[in-house]
């Protein structure tokens, strides 16, 4: 692409040529980099600020790698390159990815699915309806990312802009129709989604969560809200009546609004007759008739759904897949195969072992997702619940007061008197180390809370714990983030150890098809 045409995407305050001139207008541009280790001849170079470091640093070794010129937000006036000043570099990126690759999101129906939790499982739930009623499709996630038939693990949420773009542009080029992808608030907050086209944007729950990124929780509702909010006229939004922070945006958006709910009886997409004993939900959706026309004549019978995946955060994440899927004229033999079959998404409330015992792992993140995930136990059948909890390590004294706090809320209700914990040792890297101070406000809260606690330093040594005490009937839920990652693995471990007699494949069936903590 020629330079001129690629620099009419953004705006150009100021030109800074080094100690040379500014290239020509026809100059061309063979691709486009933020990173100068991935720089070649003629690329066109942009200085990002992150966190950690700042592109503007390592200019030299971009004009030394080839760099035909660079997007700044200052010049260098020591390096000999030409540079275009921009008031927002981030903002810039997106804005020439876009551009470079043509546009690529336009070109195919996008989905983004926002939320604190079920992110993953409703971009998985919703990509599972799709290919059921036989689309190609693409999917941008935590877990993996597939462009059309390649699937491949995915690095970060929400990939950077420039990522992101030539994802799509992959996309497109594999005849792609359909996409869904996750869409973080550090995404949101750093401008990695900007110029995506997105037919369809969804928010499912906002509670506490990256406080340590945004700052507050105000502006991390914002990061949110954002998607919403910056929604283009002739899309939908989905929305979910029972989160008043998702219900709160019904008027702040040039999107048409569809909404979904368990418990707002108000919504456009209603539950009826849920039935979450075994933990595996059914239950009756129905669409109200004075729901927006295109839909409610669509479907105007309610429809009856079984999930194969635990937990009342399923029910939740189903709605918002089925509402998306019902906007898009989905029929509704497609949707309940593609629910019923599907298998779920790692440690989202995932049955991992199922013979006296059951064995729960759950990427027990913050105080919204602790008190869906303990409300679905309480509404299972089961004799005892045993809770290794592995307490969030460099996620601050807040969080984790407010998540011992959750447990200790929900303890009576569950008949639970002592939660064994973690500081998951050799299992956390450098950044998930737990602190001597989120150590001691778990334990404050336990104490607080008349609740017996038993803390080890090594994961294996709580998970060998609680199957020690696990009985006919019985429960066991391996809960938290990254330093219960490699629980599963542990636990079936352990089992295999404690009953030779069962199936090796059986018991290590969970692991089969897991990317992470294996």
């Amino acid at each position: 692409m020629k330079l001129d045409n690629l620099l009419q995407s953004i705006s150009v305050l100021e030109e800074h040529s080094g100690s040379g001139s500014m290239p020509e207008p026809d100059q061309n541009i063979t691709g486009l980099a933020y990173h100068s280790g991935q720089v070649e001849e003629e690329f066109l170079f942009v200085c990002l600020k992150g966190y950690k470091t700042d592109g503007h640093l390592y200019l030299e070794q971009a004009c030394e790698k080839g760099a035909a010129a660079a997007v700044v937000e200052y010049f260098r006036e020591d390096i000999d390159l030409p540079q275009y000043r921009v008031a927002d570099s981030r903002a810039a990126l997106a804005a020439l990815a876009d551009h470079f690759y043509d546009h690529p999101s336009s070109k195919i129906h996008v989905t983004g699915v926002t939320a604190t939790n079920g992110k993953t499982t409703t971009t998985y739930m919703l990509n599972a309806i799709l290919e059921e009623q036989g689309l190609n499709t693409g999917l941008v996630g935590t877990v993996i990312v597939k462009t059309g038939p390649v699937v491949r693990p995915a690095e970060l949420t929400t990939p950077e802009s420039l990522d992101l773009h030539r994802i799509f542009h992959q996309i497109v080029e594999q005849n792609v129709s359909h996409a869904v992808m996750e869409v973080s608030s550090s995404g949101l907050e750093l401008k990695r989604v900007g110029h995506i086209d997105y037919d369809t944007v969804v928010l499912n729950n906002i509670s506490r969560e990256h406080i340590d990124l945004h700052g507050s929780f105000e502006d991390y509702f914002k990061a949110k809200a954002g998607l919403i909010r910056t929604a283009k006229k002739g899309s939908r939004a989905v929305l979910n009546l029972d989160c008043p922070y998702s219900s709160s945006l019904q008027n702040e958006t040039a999107a048409a609004v569809f909404t979904y709910g368990l418990k707002n009886r108000e919504a456009d997409c209603l539950v009826h007759d849920l039935d979450l004993s075994t933990g595996r939900a059914r239950f009756k959706v129905e669409v109200q008739k004075r729901s927006p026309a295109d839909i409610s004549a669509a479907y105007p019978e309610p429809f009856r759904v079984e999930l194969s995946v635990l937990g009342l955060h399923s029910v939740y994440n189903a709605m918002a897949a089925i509402l998306s899927a019902l906007i898009l004229r989905i029929p509704v033999p497609v949707i309940q195969k593609a629910l019923q079959e599907f298998r779920g998404v790692e440690r989202r409330f995932e049955l991992i072992f199922e013979d006296d015992f059951k064995v729960i792992d759950d990427h027990f993140a913050n105080y919204g997702n602790i008190n869906v995930t303990l409300e679905t136990l309480q509404m299972m059948d089961y004799n005892r619940l045993h809770l290794v909890y592995a307490i969030r390590g460099g996620r601050g004294v807040t969080v984790n007061r407010e998540n011992a706090e959750a447990i200790a809320e929900w303890a009576p209700r569950l008949g639970l008197d002592k939660v064994i914990a973690t500081t998951s040792g050799s299992h956390t890297d450098e950044k998930d180390v737990v602190t001597e101070e989120e150590k001691a406000v778990y334990e404050t809260v336990m104490k607080e809370a008349g609740l017996k606690t038993e803390i080890f330093d090594e994961l294996p040594d709580a998970i060998a714990r609680g199957l020690e005490n696990a009985g006919p009937d019985d429960v066991v839920l391996l809960a938290g983030c990254q330093g219960m990652d490699y629980g599963a693995g542990i636990c079936l471990e352990q089992i295999h150890r404690l009953k030779p007699h069962l199936d090796k494949e059986k018991v290590f069936a969970a692991l089969k098809n897991r990317v992470a903590g294996i």
